[in-house]
């Protein structure tokens, strides 16, 4: 019998701390042994002049990290992979978090530049079977500190850019209570600064007629979420395609709601519900900047990337 290698990867958002423990599937790719997802939210005070992460928010994150890693560990990986993005990369007092890290866990966590986020997410969007047949699209990972942007031509990066509209970071700037019912003037707010963002980025949505838009991370996945639990029917039942139209009830049904209301929404978890509104006006507004009438949800994101580098994939 032939062992076969596994990797864990636990990647530290701003947002939220993910691990996958993947292995190379026979017919190629990846096989996921296992995946979870934990709300840590270490990324608050992002948007401040000179941004730190608080001791709150560093616990937090320190304790999420201890709990992905045994969940990893029955499956003895053969390496562990530790990433950071924007939350840690940005933040004055980051060393220190990364420092409490490898105190605690004896593990070293690797801060990750923009490009090289948004090329491991571009890596691992190639893994995604459902994708298998696009040639020419983009790629729009929304995560707290920043937003990732790809195009790819012929199913290679050949644009990418980290922009600063996380929607943990957004919300810090714009929205003067989130716990009020989320505004059509907060919105367009949003929209005109993503705009000013995007103009300046050198972003340019210059793909051939009719290429689409995926759309990776948490927000997505909480749309088709709330939809399922609408409808009584699983994630995976519901459209991968997520219209902007869905995106556009959503932010009236749901940014009309106070906070307290939004946390009892089924399908959106209700740590993720004070920032959801701005996600949701920052993926319009990406969306009616490129033309996009839908964002082709994927979950193969920024871990895939870093299993198959890993693995040598």
């Amino acid at each position: 019998m032939v062992n076969t290698p596994t990797v864990a990867v636990i990647d530290i958002g701003s947002n939220s701390i993910k691990v996958l423990v993947a292995a190379p599937a026979p017919a190629g790719g990846l096989a996921v042994l296992a995946s979870r997802t934990l709300d840590a939210r270490i990324s608050a005070g992002i948007s401040q002049a000179v941004p730190r992460l608080s001791e709150d928010g560093m616990t937090r994150g320190l304790d999420a990290i201890r709990t992905l890693l045994a969940d990893a560990a029955p499956f003895a990986p053969a390496s562990i992979v530790l990433v950071a993005t924007s939350a840690v990369r940005d933040a004055q007092n980051g060393p220190e978090f990364r420092e409490h890290v490898r105190a605690a866990t004896g593990q070293t966590i690797r801060i990750l530049t923009g490009d090289e986020e948004a090329d491991l997410i571009g890596r691992g969007l190639t893994c995604d079977p459902a994708l298998a047949a696009l040639q020419d699209f983009y790629v729009f990972d929304l995560g707290g500190g920043s937003l990732e942007c790809l195009a790819f031509r012929s199913r290679q990066v050949k644009q990418s850019a980290s922009l600063q509209l996380g929607c943990v970071r957004l919300t810090e700037k714009f929205v003067p209570d989130p716990a009020a019912p989320f505004s059509s003037a907060v919105s367009q707010r949003i929209a005109a600064h993503c705009a000013t963002v995007f103009a300046s980025s050198g972003f340019a949505f210059d793909l051939p007629p009719g290429a689409i838009a995926v759309g990776t991370g948490g927000t997505v996945t909480t749309v088709r979420a709330i939809l399922a639990a609408q409808r009584g029917i699983a994630l995976e039942a519901t459209p991968a395609d997520v219209t902007v139209d869905t995106l556009r009830t959503q932010l009236r049904e749901v940014g009309g709601l106070t906070l307290t209301a939004r946390q009892q929404v089924a399908g959106l978890p209700p740590a993720r519900a004070d920032v959801f509104p701005t996600a949701l006006a920052t993926l319009i507004a990406v969306a009616e900047r490129g033309h996009f009438a839908a964002f082709r949800h994927s979950l193969y994101n920024l871990r895939f990337g870093l299993a198959r580098e890993a693995l040598g994939a």
